[in-house]
């Protein structure tokens, strides 16, 4: 790479919190990840334009993982550039870009047996066909090890790292290492203050593979992620952020597994509290925050650590 490569920060409207996205500004332009179905119309456009870019002339559409608001305009965007761009989604987070119902079963199998709202099948139905722009084929599965020209000698390397979701990935703008995770590095969540992930054996693992292999220079998050103290970093982290929050995110998660670990052995209890059956979790880590603010990470990631906690079980019987 002769020069260093742009990355301009795409801030959308959604409600009291922004949606973001990042512009790689290579010859072949590249957006990662696509916030909600008004995204690309209401933030996108006008960022572009205010740093003299053309949304039309988008050539990659790069989703880091398959949640409503990263995925959402998806579809929208790929329509802006007269569909022209490639859209890349890792292939076990390809259902949720091909079909809205996979989100709702999903939220079915997961939190909504600890939720215990009956209305919220039909809730995240609705919210499903409002903020997902349209259900697609990716144009391009990946699994991680694949290298993505972006014209010139600009290259995007792909890289596995299930946790958040199964199939979440980094890319990795080679040269500069400039690293995008979307929301794989949660440190202590966001606004909910609670770290969410599905598969906690995979979240350790990945986060000590961008720690120890990838040591980004540049770290770009999907959400202004939090400290312990509730101040929230940046969406974009230099090279000592970025191993702050790295090493952040793995104290933390090894706080929760410690609670979460003893909780289990102890047996779950149903009671009155809204943490139910994991109030002790909460009791443990001190966490007062509303387990119910949906995506729910409270109780997707006790869900991740029952799960897995269940299936180490089946593997010794």
């Amino acid at each position: 790479m002769t020069k260093p490569v742009a990355v301009h920060p795409l801030v959308s409207p959604w409600g009291r919190f922004g949606l973001y996205s990042f512009f790689i500004d290579s010859p072949e332009p590249a957006i990662v990840d696509t916030g909600i179905a008004s995204s690309p119309a209401k933030g996108m456009v006008p960022a572009l334009e205010a740093i003299g870019r053309r949304i039309e002339d988008v050539r990659w559409i790069l989703l880091t993982h398959g949640h409503i608001d990263h995925i959402g305009g998806a579809y929208a965007l790929w329509e802006l550039t007269g569909r022209r761009a490639q859209v890349v989604i890792h292939e076990a987070d390809a259902p949720f870009l091909r079909s809205r119902r996979v989100h709702v079963d999903e939220y079915l199998s997961g939190r909504a047996q600890y939720l215990h709202d009956p209305d919220g099948e039909a809730k995240l139905t609705a919210a499903t066909n409002a903020v997902i722009s349209g259900e697609m084929d990716p144009t391009l599965l990946v699994r991680g090890g694949e290298s993505l020209s972006l014209g010139g000698d600009v290259t995007v390397s792909v890289h596995s790292i299930p946790g958040h979701t199964p199939g979440s990935v980094a890319y990795v703008l080679d040269g500069q290492n400039d690293v995008f995770v979307g929301d794989a590095v949660q440190v202590h969540g966001a606004a909910n203050g609670f770290p969410g992930f599905v598969d906690p054996v995979g979240y350790r693992s990945s986060l000590e593979y961008l720690r120890d292999e990838i040591r980004p220079r540049h770290l770009y998050l999907g959400h202004p992620y939090r400290r312990e103290d509730g101040t929230p970093y940046g969406v974009e982290l230099d090279a000592g952020q970025a191993r702050e929050a790295l090493q952040g995110s793995l104290e933390i998660e090894a706080r929760v597994k410690n609670a979460a670990c003893d909780c289990l052995a102890s047996g779950l209890q149903n009671t009155d509290s809204p943490y139910s059956p994991f109030a002790r979790v909460a009791e443990d880590l001190g966490y007062a925050g509303d387990p119910t603010l949906e995506p729910a990470p409270f109780f997707t990631t006790l869900h991740g650590y029952r799960t897995t906690l269940d299936h180490s079980t089946e593997d010794e019987e």
